[in-house]
């Protein structure tokens, strides 16, 4: 049985190609600790839009590599052997495989791309 998570997250796609993204008022209207909307679709990968303050889970992506860009905030990611520091213009990609576990001290906003068929929450 899969465990359960207080996260929030939505994987329908909320914009079209061609359709103007302005994630501004999805940012301020956030009451959620920890909120993952995808906001489109390019090729087989996703970009979605992530609000996040506290702690996730340690996961990892068995077939998938994850890219963390952060617009503002900050997030840090903890691996087995250190912490990635990102902070607002900084990104990352986790190499699949890699156990990770990403946390926000603050209400952070990042964009990650992922192929359309992660697993959000890892295996």
């Amino acid at each position: 049985m899969e465990k359960e998570y207080n996260y929030i997250t939505k994987l329908d796609i909320k914009f079209e190609h061609l359709e103007r993204m302005d994630v501004t008022e999805m940012v301020k209207d956030c009451t959620d600790k920890w909120f993952n909307q995808t906001l489109t679709q390019v090729n087989e990968s996703v970009v979605r839009l992530g609000i996040v303050e506290g702690e996730y889970h340690w996961h990892k992506h068995e077939n998938e590599d994850e890219f963390f860009f952060v617009l503002e905030g900050q997030l840090l990611i903890d691996l087995e052997d250190q912490t990635i520091e990102l902070n607002p213009n900084q990104g990352v990609t986790i190499t699949k495989g890699v156990m990770h576990r990403p946390r926000a001290p603050k209400k952070t906003v990042m964009l990650m791309v992922e192929t359309n068929t992660i697993q959000p929450t890892g295996s």
